[in-house]
């Protein structure tokens, strides 16, 4: 079932992507490129021909629905009125081939207790890939979910229980999901809005940007090879966040003891701070300067503090302090860009 190419891409640019410097992000995406699914270009020829699935199924209010796609987009919404315990889905098959190839794409849904499992399956022989299936779901508002996808987006709306969205190529998109465990693409963006847990939520792109909005979590782990990491409105306890060639900027508030890692090797780190709580800084770079809006006790000596919070000459490019009450660690790193810390705005 090809469907598992999912995890041997994945695991084959994982790989490749760790053992990388910045020099390699070009061939980097031109890995990427190689590896991801391009059966799929016949989708520009020809008129578009359709066939329409739709199945309605009863299941508790706390059940599982999990799906797995070849090709196409899968969009889920969470709803609590009307049919709060079904699990609608619509879906269609489109190709712009012959209507006979839609008898080579099945739609396989399969029932268990409180369990639902959607899933497509190429029917042998089956070398042309010219049909994709797009997904239209609706869940009880409470359920888990679990999507995936080989070629397609992926959109996911008011789920309340867990989530966890995977793709290789196209973007992944969560709004009112509070409880997102993995949202990851390797050739996509990734954007995250509204998600408040006490759990642990892990983002990625290998080839895209990786934005989280509104976040309240335990902790996040959040990275990109090519592309920018940013979190804004967020409330963690433990951050890690790294990309090779793009920006790294964490806006938010600190929690006293909470740890903060923010890595880049050719981008600029950014911190931009709300709140009065006070951390112990530990930043470097090797060509770009440091710069903080806050006022600092360098290396524990008042009298060392810079009027505006910038090491001047050499030393500017490690710096070892202290705002206030010292109570969470910063611990910031870029190669060759610059390091800024920053006040945010009071209401955040």
């Amino acid at each position: 079932m090809r469907i598992r190419l999912i995890p041997i891409v994945v695991s084959g640019v994982a790989l490749f992507a760790a053992q990388a410097s910045a020099q390699d992000a070009a061939s980097i995406r031109e890995t990427v490129r190689r590896l991801l699914p391009t059966a799929y270009q016949g989708r520009n020829r020809g008129p578009e021909q359709t066939e329409h699935f739709s199945r309605k199924i009863k299941m508790g209010r706390d059940g599982r629905v999990s799906i797995a796609n070849i090709a196409g987009d899968i969009v889920v919404t969470g709803v609590t009125a009307g049919s709060g315990d079904e699990v609608s889905i619509e879906a269609t098959k489109r190709t712009r081939g012959d209507k006979s190839e839609f008898e080579r794409v099945q739609i396989n849904v399969e029932e268990h207790a409180g369990r639902v499992d959607v899933r497509t399956e190429n029917v042998p022989p089956n070398d042309h890939d010219r049909v994709w299936v797009d997904f239209t779901v609706t869940v009880p508002a409470s359920a888990s979910v679990e999507l995936h996808s080989v070629s397609g987006n992926l959109r996911i709306s008011g789920v309340q229980g867990v989530a966890r969205l995977e793709t290789v190529s196209g973007n992944v998109t969560a709004s009112s999901t509070p409880r997102i465990e993995v949202a990851k693409s390797v050739s996509g963006d990734v954007d995250v809005s509204g998600t408040s847990s006490d759990g642990d939520l892990a983002a990625s792109s290998v080839s895209g940007n990786v934005h989280i909005k509104g976040v309240k979590a335990r902790s996040i782990r959040l990275g990109a090879i090519s592309g920018d990491v940013g979190v804004s409105d967020a409330a963690c306890d433990r951050v890690d966040m790294k990309s090779l060639s793009g920006s790294v900027e964490y806006a938010g508030t600190l929690a006293k003891g909470g740890r903060y890692d923010l890595t880049s090797h050719s981008g600029t780190v950014r911190m931009i701070l709300s709140g009065a709580l006070g951390f112990e800084l530990d930043a470097s770079t090797f060509s770009g300067s440091i710069n903080s809006e806050l006022p600092l006790t360098i290396g524990g000596d008042p009298g060392a503090n810079a009027a505006n919070g910038r090491r001047r000459g050499i030393s500017n490019r490690s710096m070892h302090a202290t705002f206030g009450d010292g109570s969470a660690v910063l611990t910031l790193r870029t190669f060759s860009g610059s390091i800024v810390i920053s006040k945010g705005d009071s209401k955040r």
